[in-house]
């Protein structure tokens, strides 16, 4: 490390320090503190701006200002430290250069986070779910999860998704957040093995922060995962409540229950167990020998999805993210670019959704995936359209997938992906699927956003 990099990290360290400290007073009441802070010390002109437009936000959105005001104030402090010291200065300032530097010496992007799958395995047995034969469903051995994320940190990723499968069914993981003490992790889970012994290690380790899955009240909740599941669910958003963890709510929005996770009454119940955000997903037809298009969403009710998010993100304490109208804020798609998914044989794919991959990570190290031209390739074509509310390779511009799998050599890592590659019939039903969505794009691309997204964002 050269002179001016162990001044700057001293800089930062100080800084780090400096909030540490705020954290342990009255941090509810120094917010602003806490932005001038960070802005004092910060020196790249895209993250100043991102921590000017939050400031900026956070004064003018009384509904943001009670939520972050209720995260400092509400969660237990070693887990707010550990937030802010690895999400914040781990994961940005200091494995920023680190990623920065394969960027500009070889055109290699390393991502923001890695989504890893450790396992398909399962305690639940959810309708139309591929978790029928629990003991014969892949999962990647302890030591080779414990190697992938020792070479994502070396590489600047301090940031990890935990999909599955249930990963608290995983129970080792527990270990390996405790090892990597220094990066944050975040499981999605059901929610239903989050007792009371999981909870206190949660509080004890610090650097989880979970995502609970729920999808609507508990009849849509129970009709799919088993008849008691909801209130497990929400047994366990107390448990998380009562120690200070921060956690989060996951929904995958469907046709039928789009209605039931927007409601004002179902958002409130959440806020009020203490969830402090909700991410939003579209139900895809990908993974599966038959794909399901009628429970994809409706272009009118993708288009309110957008506009509710957004409501519900301007006037509660509860931070929403609608992955795909909230696209223009990113520039577009980021698969492959900010984050990618180890799946549970370890291939490499772009995304949870995007079943395809040229590498896989037995005998091989995590820097050549990045290298590989797959990875690359995608990041090259982003955004796939000039309007950002398309932003799928998948559903809104099905032509991109298979062009590129074409050019790269990237095969399906499942049945789904080899449908989507390449039958007819799913061809043409996800074609239609995006020429009925685009006039709905065009006008809300129009109207809200001018026809302007991140471009910086976009070229990555």
């Amino acid at each position: 490390m050269g002179v001016k990099d162990s001044l700057e990290k001293s800089v930062k360290q100080k800084v780090v320090n400096t909030v540490l400290n705020i954290i342990d007073k009255d941090p509810e009441k120094n917010v602003d503190k806490i932005f001038e802070t960070l802005k004092k010390v910060t020196r790249d002109k895209g993250q100043l701006a991102q921590i000017e437009a939050v400031h900026k936000y956070y004064d003018m959105q009384p509904a943001t200002r009670k939520l972050v005001e209720s995260i400092l104030k509400d969660t237990n402090k070693k887990c707010l430290k550990k937030f802010f010291t690895n999400f914040f200065a781990n994961a940005n300032w200091y494995a920023g250069s680190k990623r920065s530097k394969y960027l500009f010496e070889e055109d290699t992007k390393i991502p923001w986070t890695m989504l890893i799958s450790p396992t398909m395995q399962c305690n639940l047995r959810c309708k139309g779910c591929y978790a029928t034969d629990m003991m014969n469903l892949p999962k990647i051995p302890i030591e080779e999860v414990d190697r992938i994320i020792g070479e994502a940190r070396d590489l600047g990723i301090y940031y990890i998704i935990v999909l599955g499968g249930e990963p608290f069914f995983y129970k080792e993981l527990l270990d390996i957040y405790e090892k990597y003490d220094d990066m944050i992790f975040t499981p999605f889970t059901n929610g239903t093995m989050i007792d009371e012994q999981i909870a206190d290690r949660l509080q004890e380790l610090g650097n989880v922060i979970p995502m609970l899955s729920v999808e609507g009240e508990e009849e849509f909740t129970d009709a799919r995962r088993g008849k008691g599941t909801y209130k497990k669910v929400m047994h366990a958003m107390d448990l998380l409540k009562e120690r200070g963890i921060l956690f989060g709510v996951s929904t995958a929005v469907t046709r039928e229950n789009i209605d039931s996770v927007l409601a004002d009454e179902f958002v409130d119940k959440l806020i009020e167990k203490g969830a402090k955000m909700n991410w939003y997903f579209l139900f895809m037809p990908v993974g599966c020998e038959k794909p399901d298009f009628d429970l994809m969403l409706t272009p009118e009710q993708r288009i309110y999805l957008g506009e509710r998010t957004h409501e519900i993100r301007k006037t509660k304490p509860y931070f929403t993210i609608d992955f795909f109208n909230d696209a223009p804020f990113v520039g577009g798609c980021i698969a492959g670019k900010y984050f990618f998914h180890v799946n549970a044989h370890e291939d490499c794919e772009p995304c949870i959704f995007a079943h395809f991959a040229t590498q896989n990570l037995k005998g091989k190290h995590l820097i050549d995936v990045f290298r590989d031209p797959f990875f690359k390739e995608l990041r090259h074509r982003q955004p796939y359209n000039k309007n950002m509310l398309r932003p799928c390779m998948m559903i809104d511009n099905p032509n991109v997938v298979r062009e590129v799998c074409e050019k790269v050599g990237a095969k399906p890592t499942d049945l789904g992906g080899e449908i989507m590659l390449h039958d007819e019939e799913y061809k043409k039903k996800i074609e239609q699927v995006a020429n009925e969505f685009a006039p709905y794009a065009e006008k809300m691309w129009k109207e809200r956003f001018d026809e302007k997204g991140n471009e910086n964002f976009a070229r990555g």
